[in-house]
């Protein structure tokens, strides 16, 4: 949902963003298991937790396997040790990798990705296979992200939960929409384009075979995701594919937007790098043989400017007809009958573009590249109030929306207000210029607050670690339960405020810090039409500050909306 720039903009923010450290681990007995591929055995990731990393769930997706429905991963050769986080799928590195010593702008990653990890509370086992499972679908506007940057031990300690973390087809090798390489399926899901979805769809059916060994209920299913991970929620809870494998969803910040196979194919024109135009930079001779072997690099260049710097703008959530339905990712909501009517809770961060924001030279300025003031607080508080509406609107309105007016009754809405970071380098407002930003739950629910690297220490400090932790635990409180039961209620025996299913006039659950309420329900819906006269109503601004959040606005939305935005609020396109 979010735009490649705007991803770009944030793995800039986190420049030393935190992965979790995959120090040397020993083995340990206690966690050995018995999988389908053979035997392995995994460590005491800290007292109280168990993990095992880099499960392979499906074979390496290369050569012959690329752009291919995954396949059965294979036996262990011997006892397999899953001690280290596995290596990322192919992606484009970032000002990210800059702080490890690798240059931005190169390509990383193995095609031999199709792994997890896995975490569990000591003790958890076949003999007792009771726990709700959690499945993380990671984020990262499906072109960037990993397993690694995320630690499920405190959840699953804290919640007596089984934490798993997958990973997936990125860019180019995970949306591909090309009619020679759907001519030569050998097996139905072949002629997909969304082998992201493919993928992840694997890990649950591996998750589903294999999950009691490590103390988990298959029948307790839950998918969970923030960002392009919530927009892969959402995918997953319309394909037919999916049916059966999770019995719960939650949407972190994602959306619901979709490209039809012909607009991302090239067939027609509306997609940017449409599958048969790269198709023709990589293989020239237009065979599929040279398409599937053709070397990483030579995709990634196919993707690249002519100044050569990477771009990443491809088409994703593809209506291919097998993972998704050719009528419409968001169409599938409209009915019970149209997509696995799970329980779902969806929601939004209250200043959710401030991480972008935070970037932008119009309205921040930057001293020796550490240093950040906006150049005008206010302006930069409505701009960024009216980017957190609109994601509101299109993550839950309309979400929670279309399933209910369907009749589809169990649906649940949050936001997260959360904006306590202080000041930094004593003038630096992190409260004003991130606020309840975009990523910024996710420590939240995991309870683990390593996550913006340097910026950890400044954002999660002693003055509202009493606050936040509070925070965190009501949040994997309520997680945990709706993972355990279909309904998050009172957080189980926290016994909490009771979180009541959305209902037609608005009703979300607003989480922050018990110092600004806690956990309490906020009522009333929003919608664009109410935005937009909200907007063109708003003294506050000027005509040309106007026509930036409109801009602000239109470039994030779905293309045919743009138009329309600018059109209506007399707005010109940039």
């Amino acid at each position: 949902m979010v735009r490649s720039g705007l991803v770009l903009a944030f793995l800039v923010v986190v420049s030393a963003c935190s992965s979790t450290q995959d120090a040397p681990a020993s083995p340990s007995e206690a966690t050995a298991r018995t999988v389908a591929q053979g035997e392995l055995i995994g460590f005491e990731h800290s007292p109280g937790a168990w993990a095992w990393r880099g499960v392979p769930f499906a074979a390496a997706p290369e050569g012959d396997l690329r752009w291919r429905a995954p396949r059965p991963a294979p036996a262990f050769d011997g006892r397999f040790e899953a001690l280290h986080t596995p290596e990322r799928c192919p992606q484009v590195t970032s000002a990210l990798e800059a702080t490890a010593g690798v240059t931005p702008g190169q390509l990383l990653g193995s095609e031999d990705c199709l792994k997890l990890d896995i975490y569990a509370p000591a003790g958890a086992g076949p003999d007792n296979a009771e726990r709700a499972v959690m499945v993380w679908i990671h984020g990262g506007a499906n072109v960037w992200g990993y397993a690694g940057q995320y630690d499920g031990a405190q959840l699953a300690r804290d919640q007596d939960v089984v934490v798993v973390v997958v990973q997936y087809r990125l860019g180019p090798l995970g949306f591909f929409a090309h009619d020679d390489l759907r001519n030569d399926a050998r097996d139905p899901r072949d002629a997909a384009a969304n082998f992201a979805l493919l993928d992840q769809i694997a890990a649950l059916e591996w998750v589903r075979d294999n999950i009691a060994q490590f103390g988990g209920d298959a029948s307790r299913v839950t998918i969970f995701g923030e960002s392009a991970g919530g927009h892969n929620v959402a995918g997953l809870l319309a394909s037919p594919l999916a049916s059966g494998l999770f019995h719960r969803a939650i949407i972190q910040s994602g959306g619901v937007e979709s490209v039809s196979w012909e607009s991302a194919s090239g067939t027609e024109p509306g997609a940017a790098n449409p599958a048969h135009d790269i198709a023709r930079a990589i293989a020239p001779d237009g065979d599929v043989a040279t398409l599937r072997n053709a070397p990483l690099q030579a995709v990634y260049d196919a993707y690249r400017g002519d100044d050569g710097a990477p771009f990443l703008d491809l088409p994703r959530m593809i209506e291919d007809g097998v993972t998704l339905p050719q009528d419409g990712l968001a169409n599938a909501f409209a009915s019970p009958d149209t997509f696995n009517a799970v329980p779902v809770i969806t929601g939004s961060n209250r200043d959710e573009m401030k991480l972008f924001n935070l970037f932008r030279d119009d309205l921040v300025k930057r001293y020796f590249g550490v240093l950040f003031l906006s150049r005008d607080r206010e302006f930069y508080e409505i701009m960024s109030e009216y980017q957190g509406r609109a994601w509101r609107i299109l993550a839950v309105d309309e979400v929670a929306g279309r399933m209910t007016d369907g009749g589809h009754g169990d649906v649940w809405a949050y936001r997260f207000d959360w904006d306590e970071a202080g000041t930094a380098l004593f003038v630096m407002d992190l409260s004003h210029l991130l606020g309840a930003a975009h990523a910024m739950e996710i420590p939240f629910v995991f309870n683990h607050f390593e996550f913006f690297g340097r910026l950890d220490s400044v954002i999660f400090n002693n003055a509202n670690a009493p606050g936040r932790e509070a925070l965190a635990a009501a949040m994997g409180a309520y997680w945990a339960e709706f993972a355990r039961t279909g309904e998050p209620g009172t957080g189980g025996p926290t016994n909490l405020t009771e979180w009541p299913r959305w209902r037609s006039d608005g009703l979300l659950m607003r989480f922050d810090s018990p110092a600004a309420n806690g956990q309490e329900i906020i009522t009333g819906t929003d919608s664009m039409e109410r935005l937009e006269a909200d907007l063109m109503d708003d003294d506050r601004l000027s005509a040309e500050q106007r026509c930036m959040v409109v801009s602000a606005i239109a470039d994030w939305r779905r293309r045919e909306a743009a138009d329309g935005l600018r059109d209506r609020t007399g707005c010109p396109a940039n």
